[in-house]
């Protein structure tokens, strides 16, 4: 990835613990926006590290996540939730005093509880979850683009310093995102059925349908729908990624499955008895939430959802 003339960076630094599709994604923004001064990578793989070498996404590499965040202003974890802890606990003594130590994770609750008692006190943690994705994983998975238009919620703990919340905010702001502040609990409970619930379902439609598979043989996948098919493209997203999530925002999750489950019980309720009435009541207030999220800008009203077949290029619509 070829170095672009350098603008006035928001950060000397920038660390990036975690190369998959959103580390690489930010590595590409940051580089062609000019954001950091120098870009340390950091990846456990040797080989996963070699390709974002080969791909140019930082300045500096390591595999020791230690060595990487050593003078850092700024440190985006970009990890599965369930290993933040250990990513806090071997980067904590090497972070210098006054750095600023972020996250990427699609749960906020756990994310703090695990991090917080690792970090020196005199660091600043704004957690953050960029609300962007796609079902591709690895490196070679980022681009720049990723954030373009996007949500990045900031859930800082109380009594965090406000010139670090709002350096978070500038950084994001220049990866293209939009940004809100909020509180990792309301986080939580908002993702679960914008995001986590969503998920969980496609999973469970997409593994009902391999147990038809053995009957009907290849007519699940032969006979595939667009309802079906977008399931699908959810359902092949990083599975220790999605058993992160689903682990450690358990109780939001539960909470929402419950909703759902009364709410499935009902729609079977007026298809059994023949309520029409109900069932259009239903669509027209689903389909209205669909022209909101246009209106919001968070998709597009162009045919398949925007999304027209390309070899090897990711689709953009979050996650």
């Amino acid at each position: 990835m070829a170095k672009q003339p350098a603008k006035k960076p928001i950060i000397d630094k920038l660390a990036l613990v975690g190369i998959g599709l959103i580390g690489s994604s930010i590595a590409r923004v940051a580089r062609r926006e000019g954001l950091a001064g120098h870009i340390a990578v950091q990846t456990r793989s040797a080989d996963t590290l070699a390709r974002a070498k080969a791909l140019g996404f930082g300045d500096s590499y390591s595999t020791d996540a230690a060595e990487a965040v050593r003078d850092a202003d700024l440190v985006i974890v970009s990890v599965p939730v369930g290993v933040s802890g250990d990513v806090a606990a071997a980067i904590g003594p090497a972070l210098k005093p006054g750095a600023i130590v972020s996250d990427v994770g699609s749960t906020k609750t756990s994310v703090v509880a695990q991090m917080a008692p690792h970090l020196p006190a005199n660091v600043h943690f704004v957690p953050a979850h960029p609300i962007a994705g796609t079902e591709h994983s690895g490196p070679d998975a980022g681009f720049a683009d990723l954030f373009q238009n996007r949500w990045c919620i900031l859930t800082p703990p109380t009594g965090t310093d406000e010139t670090a919340v709002n350096l978070v905010r500038r950084f994001w702001e220049g990866c293209g995102a939009d940004t809100d502040v909020m509180t990792p609990e309301h986080h939580d409970m908002v993702l679960a059925i914008t995001s986590h619930v969503p998920h969980l379902i496609a999973y469970n439609i997409v593994g009902t349908a391999a147990h038809l598979e053995e009957v009907t043989e290849s007519e699940v996948m032969k006979f595939s729908a667009g309802g079906f098919r977008d399931f699908t493209r959810i359902a092949a997203s990083d599975p220790t990624m999605w058993r992160d999530v689903f682990l450690h925002n358990r109780e939001a999750v539960l909470e929402m499955l419950a909703r759902f489950s009364e709410d499935l019980t009902a729609l079977q309720k007026a298809i059994r008895w023949g309520d029409g009435d109900a069932l259009f009541e239903l669509f027209s207030k689903t389909r209205a939430i669909r022209r909101g999220i246009i209106e919001y800008g968070q998709e597009t009203e162009a045919p398949d959802f925007g999304r027209t077949p390309s070899a090897g290029k990711p689709a953009k619509p979050g996650a």
